[in-house]
């Protein structure tokens, strides 16, 4: 009988592997978009800069930890924030909402008492330490 000549079987040459893995990697991160959050936008002031403010000028926004909010002692809904605050704002232009919210407040309510305001047009917002309870 013929005997058939065996072939060695071929390889694939995987030298160039790593450098063709390493090309894959460096297209994607370079044609990958990355979206940035954008947060909060508040303008901080800088450091040092204290002034005694008259308390005719302050209104208090106090949050609890259930979400219930009191706006210089009056219990007051969420949804009429923007409304008082317009209101504040027409009568006195120097007016600074000074907000105060419990440890353990949630976030999201934190948030919309937040965008009640810049909605408002407030300009001075003072994020004041929490009392303590």
């Amino acid at each position: 009988m013929i005997e058939k000549k065996r072939r060695d079987l071929q390889e694939i040459n995987s030298s160039s592997m790593a450098d063709i893995a390493f090309l894959l990697l460096v297209f994607f991160l370079v044609t990958t978009t990355i979206s940035m959050d954008k947060g909060i936008s508040l303008v901080l002031p800088s450091e040092g800069n204290e002034m005694e403010v008259n308390k005719i000028n302050i209104v208090n926004i106090l949050v609890n930890e259930s979400g219930k909010v009191l706006l210089d002692d009056k219990p007051t809904r969420l949804k009429d924030i923007k409304n008082i605050a317009e209101r504040r704002i027409s009568q006195n232009s120097k007016v600074i909402f000074s907000l105060q919210t419990h440890p353990r407040t949630k976030y999201q309510v934190y948030i919309k008492v937040l965008d009640q305001l810049k909605s408002a047009k407030a300009q001075k917002i003072s994020i004041a330490n929490p009392p303590s309870f």
